[in-house]
């Protein structure tokens, strides 16, 4: 296994390179902060911290449930959906012989999940256009296929598996498996005709477990905050394996507050939508190929090793994503910043174009 490697912390930069202003635009946080809603909900919490959090998340389910119009005995809460993909495994994973299947390059805790159980790991390669392998995945499904990860829209590529392609793959698994639908980015999608919803899959009975996080779109990645919509008998199987405090108490009103702070989550998908756009448009004018995203965040094709972009923009203070660490060495996948963030970003780039002399 290899250890995950997350994006370079801001503090790190400042120390490393003796900056006064860093801008991180390299894990896919909400530049626009958490909700104000769930800021002042924390904040009145704080005082409570002497105590246990609720071990059944009872009004964070029922706010959960309100929210989404399904019953709480479809929803598992976790410490980060990251959790869940490790519970998984240990509750579908129990032979050598069971495979899991997804996609490559993809979120690596995929991988993580089979090789911890020491089971049959199959990534099939993305496509010619940076999306999950239809074909590809379903020729790999057999009868000792237990799980099957997807993540839509795929991190790190932005791109999505359209509805009619979803349905082909939930139609080819063998009795007693699952396919994953992690939709950590689901909020950034919504707006595509062809995108998914997992929920709908999980209200119909299918054999789905939807994961949703609070850590993109409701801006709370630092409390580490995970859910996922899945059939009751999957749920019961989870809550029996869980650690009793799962949630802390901050999580645990944030999310509630998070929940119902509309406002909030409009202003975070709209503002995102235009600076993609208006990062998608730079690059190209860059002469650069650019995979269309449906997150909040953009992989680019730089034409040669990203590495050696990646430390000149970090010495103007811009933290991106090498694509070394993510399987693909000639891309970087650059975070979607506010307006301010991504003007300063442009004029960055192009200087550090200019010293490297990366041109498609």
């Amino acid at each position: 296994m290899r250890p995950y490697s997350p994006g370079k912390p801001i503090d790190e930069v400042k120390r490393e390179l003796g900056l006064s202003e860093v801008v991180k635009l390299a894990s896919n946080e909400n530049p626009y902060g958490p909700s104000p809603k769930a800021l002042q909900a924390m904040q009145e919490a704080l005082p409570h911290l002497n105590l246990y959090p609720d071990a059944s998340q009872f009004d964070l389910k029922a706010a959960i449930s309100r929210k989404f119009d399904i019953p709480s005995e479809h929803l598992i809460v976790s410490n980060g959906s990251d959790q869940i993909i490790h519970w998984l495994g240990e509750i579908f994973l129990g032979s050598p012989i069971d495979e899991v299947v997804t996609s490559t390059p993809s979120f690596q805790k995929y991988d993580g999940t089979a090789l911890l159980a020491d089971c049959v790991l199959k990534t099939i390669p993305l496509d010619a256009e940076h999306r999950h392998d239809i074909g590809g995945l379903i020729n790999a499904i057999t009868e000792n296929t237990k799980l099957v990860f997807i993540a839509n829209p795929n991190n790190p590529t932005g791109t999505i598996m359209k509805r009619q392609e979803l349905d082909a793959l939930i139609g080819r698994l063998p009795k007693g498996a699952a396919v994953v639908l992690d939709e950590a980015y689901h909020e950034f999608a919504d707006f595509d005709a062809d995108y998914p919803n997992g929920l709908d899959y999980v209200k119909a009975g299918m054999p789905v477990i939807t994961l949703r996080t609070f850590s993109k779109a409701y801006g709370l990645a630092g409390i580490r905050l995970g859910y996922a919509f899945a059939p009751t008998e999957m749920v019961e199987a989870l809550n029996r394996i869980r650690e009793p405090f799962i949630v802390n108490n901050l999580a645990l009103v944030g999310g509630i507050a998070a929940l119902s702070d509309d406002e909030h989550l409009k202003r975070t998908v709209q503002g995102n939508a235009a600076e993609r756009a208006r990062l998608t448009e730079f690059l190209k004018e860059q002469g650069l190929q650019v995979i269309p995203s449906h997150a909040n965040f953009v992989m680019v094709d730089l034409g040669q090793p990203s590495q050696p972009v990646f430390d000149a923009l970090l010495r103007e203070g811009y933290v991106t994503r090498p694509g070394t660490v993510l399987g693909m060495p000639n891309f970087m996948r650059i975070s979607v910043g506010t307006a301010d963030e991504m003007t300063g970003f442009f004029q960055a780039f192009a200087r550090v174009l200019e010293q490297t002399k990366v041109h498609a």
